[in-house]
């Protein structure tokens, strides 16, 4: 009986974060209550807060939902032992960042609303900074990789491993805003690969590992 207990409360917190995206995503974050959560959910207010102190708690748990596993999954290409280049981990690693977001409705609506359905006012004005851990780490590891490519002298020389981490950071942000701005038909999906294989080639020099 217990067991079935912590199996039915696991399954009210995940129906409570997947309510939350729904109402966030079309309501945008400060016009969705914790009411509003609990009616699209099926569950009482009480029960909402049983599981989450607040509304930005329900916010990051719907946001670690989707970020773990697609961190997961591009950092086992980025850090693949298959790649010699760093260059070349780069590339996979990007591109199936996007492969994802283009096939996965969740992971795109999750994006849409960080990026234009939340307002960092009331009860989210202190939290801005963690909202935008994930974009740091991202830079970090970018530096990171680029470091290492200077270093076995696939990156061209001349080019500066945090200044490449920089571009290769605004780049992917500003594929990520284009990419959310289509409209349904777009062919944008399908180009991006090849976009990044232009962005990752001005980087590579003429050595080979």
């Amino acid at each position: 009986m217990v067991r079935k207990t912590k199996e039915e409360a696991e399954q009210t917190r995940k129906d409570i974060i997947e309510a939350a995206r729904r109402t966030f995503h079309q309501y945008g974050v400060s016009r969705s209550t914790c009411e509003r959560i609990a009616k699209a959910a099926g569950v009482t207010r009480g029960a909402v807060y049983w599981h989450f102190r607040d509304k930005a708690e329900i916010f990051f748990a719907m946001r670690e939902d989707v970020f773990r596993p697609l961190i997961e999954r591009t950092d086992s290409l980025l850090y693949a032992e298959r790649f010699a280049d760093p260059l070349d981990a780069i590339e996979a690693s990007l591109t199936e960042f996007f492969r994802v977001l283009d096939d996965c409705a969740v992971v795109r609506e999750v994006f849409e609303i960080m990026i234009s359905r939340c307002e960092y006012v009331d009860e989210f004005a202190s939290v801005q900074e963690e909202v935008g851990r994930p974009a740091l780490d991202f830079l970090d590891k970018m530096q990171r990789m680029y470091c290492k490519a200077s270093e076995l002298g696939t990156l061209r020389a001349g080019l500066d491993p945090l200044a490449m981490a920089q571009d290769t950071w605004a780049f992917t942000s500003g594929l990520l805003n284009l990419l959310l701005g289509c409209q349904s038909g777009s062919d944008l999906g399908q180009r991006i690969p090849g976009m990044i294989a232009t962005h990752m080639a001005l980087r590579r020099g003429g050595r080979s590992v």
